[in-house]
């Protein structure tokens, strides 16, 4: 068993708690010194200490693994390209640096974000709309970040919503009555057709919920629930989008909702009874959306947030594409990462997905970095309705670690340690380090090319020795 080291983050737990050395000692049972040791990174983390931290904390032994590095290694890789290059860091350096002084790094990669903005706006690239402010991130990117910090777990969310799915009597094949009973009895709101091209609409005034005909029932309900939400827990959902974001800021309007969101997935689909017909199902997608009446995007994504303690499912990462390789939704309780800039990897199988829609497609990917995954992906198409009305499609994908693989119906046939099974993906063509790629669509960032006037090659950018 690897031994864990993670000084800084112990030491930055007890600090937000605000309790000194000794008062942290005395609660782990520790001696002051110990504990001096750990947080300097002198002695690792013992099993013991680390049970007796997420008891006392209620923090995921996993907010110590060093395994949560890599998405942020990966972004300090893409903003200091250039220091790398010149060799003023070293990969090893960062990854030192996001593991042992993770606040550090995000400082350093929100003044990379403001010299990128900076440089697009001296060179005539930015749209000039911010004026003199500073806007390295869309709101929508911060609420992405908002769920990634969590692992895709809301843990007094989640509970709050079981307990409510208990109360209201949520089962199989009556969820829309059930809900349709709640939303009258308790709030006085009462459901009608929504006319237009909106999906529902909520009318304060009138106590009325606006449903689109075109709703099939699982996204009715889904409506339904989320509306719910905003009724029994909106000072709930107030508090939480709080935690990160300015009240009344659209960063914080896109966190309640999506709070909101996160809490009728979990009302519609309660934890414990969810978590055991997913674990009795290998985690069969399409047996769960029969099961539930639910379609395959939100069972694919309750799938990712099965993190509760001592009760967990498989830590999946949950994304969503279009066929232009626009990535809509990421969420992840895993370190899987792509980059934010410079579009995905097209080995990726989302992309395969969308030349036979409906079929879920397997994949075993190797990052760089050498960890394995076991990637599902299948392409689904929305309407509104009728003729000729435009529709919308996209890919779904779910991806687990492969250590955990054999746990799902998905790896049966597949020789998981066979490296002739294994296709070998990168963050993005413009951070990749898989530099021998035939399928670069851009040279990589600070690498210098190798220029021969005489000579072609079969991969597209080759770089100098």
């Amino acid at each position: 068993m690897s031994k864990t080291y993670a000084g800084a983050r112990l030491r930055r737990l007890r600090e937000e708690r605000r309790m000194n050395q000794a008062e942290l000692a005395r609660l782990l049972g520790i001696s002051p010194s110990y504990l001096n040791q750990m947080e300097h990174d002198s002695r690792p983390l013992t099993v013991p200490v680390l049970l007796r931290l997420t008891e006392a904390f209620g923090v995921d032994p996993g907010f110590f693994s060093e395994r949560d590095t890599t998405r942020l290694v990966a972004d300090l890789r893409e903003t200091l390209a250039g220091e790398i290059t010149e060799a003023r860091v070293s990969p090893s350096d960062l990854a030192e640096l996001a593991s042992r002084m993770p606040g550090v790094a995000n400082v350093l990669l929100d003044l990379g974000r403001r010299n990128q903005l900076l440089a697009e706006r001296l060179t005539g690239t930015s749209d000039g709309r911010d004026g003199d402010r500073e806007t390295p991130r869309s709101p929508h990117e911060e609420i992405r970040d908002f769920f990634y910090r969590r692992q895709n777990y809301l843990h007094d969310s989640d509970l709050a919503a079981e307990d409510l799915a208990e109360d209201i009597g949520i089962r199989p094949g009556d969820v829309v009555r059930a809900l349709t009973a709640r939303l009258a009895e308790g709030h006085g709101v009462r459901t009608a057709g929504a006319a237009g091209d909106r999906l529902h609409h909520f009318d304060r005034a009138t106590r009325t919920l606006h449903l689109s005909s075109g709703l099939r029932p699982g996204q009715r309900a889904f409506r339904m629930a989320t509306q719910l939400a905003m009724l029994e827990y909106g000072d709930e959902l107030d508090r939480r989008a709080a935690e990160d974001f300015e009240p009344g800021s659209p960063a914080h309007d896109l966190a309640r909702i999506g709070i909101a969101n996160y809490f009728a997935a979990a009302l519609i689909l309660p934890y414990r009874s969810f978590h055991a017909a997913a674990e009795e199902a290998r985690y069969d997608i399409e047996r769960l959306t029969d099961r539930y009446g639910l379609g395959y995007e939100t069972v694919c994504h309750r799938l990712s947030t099965l993190q509760r303690p001592r009760l967990r499912g498989v830590p999946f990462s949950f994304v969503r594409v279009d066929r232009a390789g626009n990535m809509s939704k990421r969420q992840s309780a895993t370190g899987f990462h792509f980059s934010r800039a410079g579009g995905t990897c097209p080995l990726w199988n989302v992309y395969e997905a969308f030349a036979v829609p409906g079929r879920i497609h397997v994949q075993v990917a190797e990052m760089p970095d050498g960890q394995r995954y076991l990637w599902t992906a299948r392409a689904i198409t929305r309407h509104r309705g009728g003729w000729g009305e435009p529709g919308k499609t996209f890919a779904v994908g779910l991806g687990c670690e492969i250590r955990h693989a054999h746990r799902l119906v998905y790896s049966d046939g597949l020789d998981l340690g066979s490296a002739a099974a294994v296709t070998r993906i990168g963050m993005g063509c413009r951070v990749c380090e898989r530099l021998d790629c035939p399928q670069r669509a851009a040279p990589p960032l600070g690498s210098p090319l190798r220029i021969d006037q005489d000579t072609s090659t079969f991969i597209p950018y080759p770089v100098a020795d």
